[in-house]
C-alpha cells in the first residue's frame, strides 16, 4: 500500500497560485489576455507582466505530465511523428501534448500563443523548440533576444548594451504591437521591486541548509520553492507572501531542531549532506526522492535549483535599472555559466554547506546540462577531496529510469561516504 505523500503547508498555497494562473490561461480568448509562451532560463517575466500577459512555460508543462504519468504517451506521440528519439525530452513532451490537445497539469486546455518570446540562455535546443512551435503556430509572433554566452566568465558593458539594445528595438515593440498596451517604465519598475524582494527571500531559504539538521531539501524540496518564482509569479505580492509563510514556516522548523519533510514523513536523522549537479527525474520524482531518503542523505544544495536564477551570489534584480537588470539577469543564469564558473559555483556549496558528497545526476537528452559534467566532478573531487557519484536517468522519459540501476550506483556510493567517516573518526580519536 502507498504511503500518503506529507506535503508542507507552502505546497498548498503554491498549489492555489499555479491553478489560480491556468484557470486565467483557461479564458484568456475570453477576457481578452494575451498569451506568451517563453522558457525558465533567462526569462523575462517582468517584461511579460508589464504588458498584461499571460506566461506559458512549454518545459513546466512538460515535467508536470512527467510528474502525472503521462509523459511517456506524449513522446510516442512525437516519435510517431519524426521526432527523433535523441531529441530532448522536454520537446517531445510538450510537443505530443500539444498534439493531444494540449491539456495543462489541471485539466484545462492551454491557449495558443500570442507570442513566442525566447531569450536564449545556454541551450540550443529552445531554438530548435520554437522553431517547431512556429511551424505549429503560425499566427504567433516570435519575438528573439540573444544572450551573449559567458564565455570569459564576465558580464562586460557591451554585452549588457547589447541586449539593452534589442530591448529596446525589438522586443518591447513587438510586444507593444502583439498586447496593445504600451510600455510603461513605472509599472515595469514597481514589477521589479516585488522580484528582487521574491530574490532575497528565496535566498534566505536556501541559506537555511547550512543548519544542522538541515530543515528543508534543497533539491527535491528545492525544485518546489523555486516554482513561483520561476513560472512568472517573480515580480508579483504574491510570490512574496508564499516566500514570507515559506520561509516563517522553515524557521519554525529549525526552531524544533527538525530536518526535511519528503513524501515518505519527515527525515529523523540527517546522516549525509550532499549536493547535486544536474536536474531531478520526473517521471519517477518520489522513488527518486525517495532512495536519498532512505539512506538519510540531505541535498543541500543543488544546480538545478539556479536554472532561473543565481541569487545566493547577490545579484537583484534592480528598479533603478530595469533594462539593464533584465539583461544582467538573462546572462546570469546557470546555464549561461562557463564550465569554470559552474566548478567554482559548486565548490563554493560544498564548503559553506559542509557537504560530505557530491553527485552528479547526468540526463541523457539534456545536453545543457550533461556537457563536461564528468569533467566537473573529476576536478571538484581533485580540488576539494570530496567523495563524488555519477547516476543516469532523463528528465520525463521513464524508458530511461531505472530504478535498480540507480539505487546499487548510490547504495555502493553511500557506503563509501560511511566508510570515509568511520575513517575520519577513528583518526579524530
Amino acid at each position: 500500500m502507498t504511503k500518503e505523500v506529507q506535503k508542507e503547508k507552502s505546497m498548498m498555497l503554491q498549489k492555489e497560485m499555479i491553478e489560480g494562473l491556468f484557470n486565467e490561461l483557461s479564458i484568456a480568448k475570453e477576457t481578452g489576455k494575451k498569451v506568451c509562451y517563453t522558457f525558465v532560463p533567462g526569462n523575462l517575466s517582468e517584461l511579460i507582466r508589464t504588458f498584461d500577459m499571460l506566461p506559458v512555460y512549454p518545459e513546466i508543462n512538460a515535467l508536470q505530465s512527467a510528474m502525472r504519468k503521462k509523459s511517456a504517451g506524449y513522446i510516442r506521440e512525437a516519435e510517431r511523428h519524426a521526432h527523433s528519439e535523441d531529441v530532448c525530452t522536454y520537446v517531445k513532451c510538450d510537443v505530443g501534448m500539444m498534439m493531444k490537445g494540449n491539456i495543462g497539469p489541471t485539466g484545462q486546455k492551454i491557449p495558443e500563443p500570442d507570442i513566442l518570446l525566447l531569450s536564449y540562455t545556454g541551450c540550443f535546443t529552445f531554438m530548435k523548440w520554437f522553431e517547431t512551435l512556429k511551424r505549429e503556430y503560425p499566427n504567433a509572433k516570435v519575438v528573439m533576444i540573444h544572450t551573449p554566452y559567458q564565455e570569459d566568465g564576465r558580464i562586460t558593458p557591451e554585452m549588457r548594451n547589447y541586449m539593452v539594445q534589442q530591448l529596446k528595438e525589438e522586443v518591447i515593440p513587438q510586444m507593444e504591437a502583439v498586447s496593445g498596451v504600451k510600455y510603461d517604465e513605472e509599472k515595469l519598475k514597481n514589477i521589479l521591486a516585488l522580484s528582487k524582494e521574491a530574490e532575497d527571500w528565496i535566498t534566505k531559504i536556501f541559506d537555511t541548509t547550512k543548519n544542522r539538521p538541515s530543515p528543508i531539501d534543497a533539491y527535491f524540496a528545492g525544485v518546489y520553492y523555486i516554482g513561483p518564482i520561476n513560472i512568472g509569479f517573480r515580480g508579483t505580492q504574491e510570490a512574496v507572501d508564499y516566500y514570507k509563510a515559506l520561509y516563517d514556516e522553515i524557521q519554525e522548523r529549525i526552531r524544533q531542531g527538525l530536518g526535511p519533510i519528503t513524501p515518505e514523513g519527515e527525515m529523523k536523522e540527517e546522516k549525509y549532506r550532499l549536493v547535486v549537479e544536474g536536474p531531478p527525474n520526473w517521471t519517477n520524482f518520489r522513488e527518486f526522492w525517495k532512495i536519498f531518503y532512505d539512506m538519510g542523505a540531505v541535498i543541500v544544495a543543488s544546480s538545478y535549483t539556479k536554472v532561473g536564477g543565481v541569487y545566493d551570489l547577490g545579484w537583484r534584480h534592480d528598479p533603478q535599472r530595469p533594462l539593464e537588470s533584465l539583461a544582467e539577469y538573462c546572462m546570469n543564469c546557470y546555464t549561461n555559466l562557463n564550465i569554470p564558473q559552474r566548478i567554482d559555483l559548486l565548490s563554493k556549496y560544498i564548503r559553506e554547506y559542509e557537504a560530505d558528497g557530491y553527485v552528479t545526476n547526468s540526463i541523457k537528452s539534456c545536453n545543457s546540462f550533461s556537457a563536461g559534467q564528468l569533467g566537473m566532478m573529476r576536478e571538484i573531487e581533485d580540488r576539494l577531496e570530496v567523495p563524488v557519484g555519477f547516476i543516469e536517468s532523463d528528465l520525463v522519459d521513464p524508458r530511461y529510469f531505472s530504478y535498480s540501476n540507480i539505487k546499487n550506483r548510490l547504495e555502493s556510493y553511500f557506503q563509501m561516504l560511511e566508510q570515509r567517516k568511520t575513517l575520519q573518526a577513528t583518526e579524530n580519536v
